[in-house]
């Protein structure tokens, strides 16, 4: 009924910390968690001086296993291996790098699917809503745990790069360098309509049962609503161009007059579905899908040119040249509001028809300009 990582699981790369202590965790938008694990991965040794420290901060569906290969507690690869690792643009020989599950995910952080310690039952309908401040401030006291008091850069695409920009503008004073990719300063309309479709259809999926399905028979959730979801977001995160040149109309079977899938386009999308099913929990997508729609750097702090004036670190902000979800010119406005703010930020736009997702696929383009940027801000 979930894809969500359970305790007894394999636990692959993982560790696990308990954020602030253990206590009760505070919600942006009210409410309290009375407590918040955090799983996470590690690569890398943290230097003596702890100087040398790197999050990379993922995206929607992501996870903690940012590199490595896939195995017990892994079903995927790492998520950007092709850049984090030995002698590679984030390069752990050098660099202590960290990645972790977000609050409100499915892959060992608190979330939706764990267990409610004053229920003894999952959360499901009753976890509250988070913010990516909520998750910054989860992040936080990882970093805390790890004796980190200053990352040396904060890296992330997409919901990830949602979470540099928080980290910069929440604790100026712990950042010293962020890379902004194929991400935005606030949820455009468009961001948000996108999501609103792909939420409905896990809400409205028999199997949901209001959010409270994980007693349900194995194979009785909300499987088909969240693959639709899924499906909903490749489509957004690829550009007409890419699925013109792979699909075009070519077909499954021969043709016929039915309602049944026939275009190849159509047995991919099916595949992407049912592969997110299978690693992720519905009760997270929602959650984390609202996250980014309440994402604004700007709210309750007199709008977003304000709110970055908050900002020390410099930036890197990165744009997809066919990105139609989050356009470069989102990224470009950015940009300019963050060098108007404190002078110190670069702009790199990817020539790539892979639209969204380019920052995930481009990695040969991408990590000369990621390695130099981290090299020049030690």
């Amino acid at each position: 009924m979930t894809g969500a990582w359970q305790p007894g699981d394999p636990p692959g790369k993982r560790s696990f910390a308990f954020v602030d202590g253990g206590r009760p965790f505070s919600l942006e938008g009210g409410g309290t968690l009375a407590e918040v694990q955090v799983a996470y991965e590690t690569w890398g040794e943290l230097a003596p001086g702890r100087d040398n420290a790197v999050l990379v901060c993922h995206a929607l569906t992501g996870d903690s296993h940012v590199a490595g290969s896939m195995g017990p507690g892994h079903p995927t690869p790492g998520w950007w291996d092709a850049l984090v690792g030995p002698g590679r643009a984030i390069d752990t020989d050098r660099w202590f790098v960290v990645g972790a599950n977000v609050l409100g995910g499915c892959q060992g952080t608190t979330g939706p699917a764990s267990i409610d310690p004053r229920t003894g039952r999952p959360h499901g309908s009753t976890f509250p809503a988070v913010t990516i401040r909520d998750i910054v401030r989860s992040q936080a006291g990882l970093a805390d745990v790890l004796g980190v008091d200053r990352w040396h850069s904060v890296i992330g695409g997409s919901m990830g790069g949602m979470q540099a920009l928080e980290w910069a503008v929440m604790y100026p004073d712990r950042v010293g360098s962020v890379v902004l990719a194929s991400t935005t300063a606030q949820a455009s309309a468009l961001q948000i309509a996108w999501s609103h479709i792909g939420r409905s259809a896990v809400q409205s999926d028999p199997g949901f049962h209001g959010g409270d399905y994980y007693d349900q028979p194995a194979g009785a959730g909300p499987h088909r609503g969240l693959a639709v979801a899924r499906m909903a977001a490749q489509v957004t995160y690829r550009s007409d161009a890419v699925f013109a040149e792979r699909f075009h109309r070519a077909m499954l079977r021969p043709l016929d007059f039915d309602l049944d899938p026939l275009f190849d386009v159509e047995g991919y999308l099916d595949y992407q579905g049912m592969k997110l099913v299978r690693r992720f929990d519905a009760n997270s997508y929602l959650r984390l899908n609202r996250a980014m729609d309440l994402h604004d750097v700007g709210r309750g702090r007199s709008g977003v040119p304000r709110a970055l004036q908050r900002v020390r670190a410099r930036s890197l902000v990165v744009a997809v040249r066919s990105d139609g979800l989050y356009p470069p010119d989102q990224q470009r406005r950015l940009h300019r509001e963050l060098v108007d703010a404190n002078g110190a930020s670069s702009w790199l736009e990817l020539d790539s028809p892979h639209g969204h997702d380019g920052f995930l696929i481009e990695t040969d383009d991408l990590a000369p300009h990621l390695s130099t940027f981290l090299e020049e801000h030690r």
